[in-house]
């Protein structure tokens, strides 16, 4: 089941404190990206933040950690299954995993 485009601009808007957010589809999904860098995927109307220490560290200040795989074979990630509501919230563990997930790598020039 696809991901409804107005979840995934939802989740961006809970998020628009962090700076720097933007969705694309991709392949029938969502990928959420903060200054350019992935930092989370939606699927299936799920959200699926790319785990990170920091970001663990700050969920488990207030609360358990729930992995999941957004598509089957897929890395476990950390499933957030309501606390993107607190805007505060999804702003921060946003802007924390982006940190330490570190800048937008060039691609390089492919040889000819």
């Amino acid at each position: 089941m696809a991901t409804d485009k107005s979840f995934a601009d939802f989740l961006a808007d809970q998020m628009r404190a962090a700076g720097g957010i933007t969705v694309k589809k991709m392949f029938g999904e969502y990928g959420l990206y903060k200054d350019g860098v992935i930092t989370a995927l939606i699927c299936d109307d799920k959200l699926f933040i790319k785990p990170t220490k920091a970001g663990e560290e700050f969920i488990l200040k207030d609360d358990k950690i729930t992995l999941g795989a957004p598509y089957p074979g897929a890395k476990m990630y950390f499933h957030i299954k309501d606390r993107f509501e607190d805007r505060e919230w999804i702003s921060t563990l946003i802007t924390l995993t982006k940190n330490e997930l570190g800048e937008v790598k060039p691609k390089s020039k492919k040889k000819k």
